[in-house]
Formats: C-alpha cells, sequence, structure tokens
C-alpha cells in the first residue's frame, strides 16, 4: 500500500506545481491600452476576456502556462498581494494606496497615464481672503493617500469615502474638496471644480507576489522579460 500510495502522492505534486501561473488584469480602459502589450508578449487572453459583455472572470491566454483573472482596478493587487494571482497589472495609485508589503512592482508599463490630483469649487477658488484651514474634508476614493498627503501640510483631513461621483461631493456639501484621478480634467470642468494641485503622477505597473518569486523564480522571471521585451519592442 505504501509503495502504490508514495507514487500518487509525487504525481499529485508534479501536477500542482505545473499549474498555470495567474495573470490578474484590470478591468476597463487600462485593459484595452494592454493589449498590444499582451500582444507583443505572446500572452493574449481569450477574446471573452476582452468582451466586456463576457460573464467569465478567468481566461486561458496564447501561453499554456498562464491564465488571466479579470478584476476590478482596485482588486488586482489584493489578488497579488493574498496570492490569489501570482502576477498582475495595476496602476501606481493602487500601490500607493495600499503599500502590501508582499507585492514587489519590478516594471513601470507606461500606459494609462494620469495623475492623483486635488480638485476644488472653483466658485470658492474665486472667492478673495479665504484663509488657509488646519482641518478639511475630502470626498476621496484614497483616503491613505489624502491623509498622507495633508499631514504632511500639517492639515487635518476628515475623509469622505466614496467610491465614485467624486465631483457632486463639493456641490452636495459632503466635502469641500476632493482627491481623485484625472485624466484630461473634462469631468471636474463640467462640474465646476479646478485641479489645484497634483499629488502623484500614476501609470500601470507589473506587480508580482514576492512568495510566488521565491517559489517560481524561473516562470515569473521569464514573464517579466516577455513583458519588458514586448515595451521594448514597441519603443524600438
Amino acid at each position: 500500500m505504501t509503495t502504490i500510495a508514495e507514487p500518487q502522492t509525487q504525481a499529485g505534486n508534479a501536477g500542482a506545481a505545473e499549474a498555470p501561473l495567474i495573470l490578474a488584469l484590470p478591468k476597463g480602459r487600462i485593459l484595452k491600452a494592454l493589449k498590444p502589450v499582451l500582444d507583443r508578449a505572446g500572452l493574449m487572453p481569450d477574446p471573452g476576456c476582452l468582451d466586456g459583455d463576457s460573464r467569465a472572470l478567468r481566461f486561458p491566454t496564447t501561453d499554456p502556462g498562464l491564465d488571466v483573472v479579470r478584476v476590478r482596478s482596485f482588486d488586482v493587487a489584493t489578488f497579488v498581494a493574498y496570492g490569489g494571482a501570482q502576477i498582475g497589472v495595476c496602476g501606481a495609485d493602487v500601490l500607493m494606496e495600499f503599500d502590501y508589503p508582499d507585492i514587489y512592482a519590478p516594471l513601470d508599463l507606461g500606459i494609462g497615464g494620469c495623475r492623483i490630483s486635488v480638485a476644488r469649487p472653483v466658485a470658492a477658488l474665486r472667492k478673495e481672503g479665504t484663509a488657509a484651514s488646519s482641518q478639511i474634508r475630502v470626498a476621496t476614493k484614497y483616503p491613505t493617500i489624502a491623509r498622507r498627503h495633508f499631514a504632511a501640510r500639517g492639515i487635518n483631513a476628515e475623509i469622505v469615502h466614496l467610491n465614485g461621483a467624486m465631483e457632486l461631493a463639493p456641490n452636495l456639501d459632503l466635502a469641500s474638496i476632493i482627491v481623485d484621478l484625472v485624466d484630461t480634467g473634462s469631468t471636474l470642468r463640467a462640474n465646476g471644480l479646478r485641479e489645484t494641485e497634483v499629488i502623484a503622477h500614476v501609470t500601470s505597473r507589473l506587480i508580482v507576489n514576492r512568495v510566488a518569486l521565491k517559489t517560481r523564480p524561473e516562470a515569473i522571471a521569464a514573464l517579466i522579460t516577455r513583458f519588458r521585451d514586448a515595451l521594448q519592442e514597441n519603443n524600438s
């Protein structure tokens, strides 16, 4: 009995070791911008992954050693940090907000460029003689970034945590200012707000789970190289 069971256990372990790596990708515009990079790297996911109407969340790729999961942009870092995915793509804003110690970010992909900014109502900016306040109420989906930014300026920021429609907050007296991602600034202008300060410029990064980097170093290193080569090919 022992002789039979031992090979079965070894076979099971071998199968587990060969399980596909998981690449976590964000839904939306970053995924669309990432498509040419994935194509050049030979890691294109099943077409359903790029189809916004697909209800599936996990997809095979052109590399049998890699599957893709499609999740919310804010969740990519959590999937990678906790080992649900070994590798992923997420914005630097997410890394700044969560600061997971189990994540290594070896590569700036240079896509999805935008910025985390402070914005205020134009009407308030036009008022003369407005004194700087030591306490403000801020609407944002980045509570950690916002608190840290204002604390460095000696300002106590009361956070109103919203996941969207930040631009409504000042007009509805939920907050006096907002901290949010800004691309063109058109949404701010349409809602009577003006960008007054840039906290950080943001691009998308390739991220890796540190434990996976130790347990499957060759496979992870090969994927990082393929992404790096794909970026260099685009710049050449």
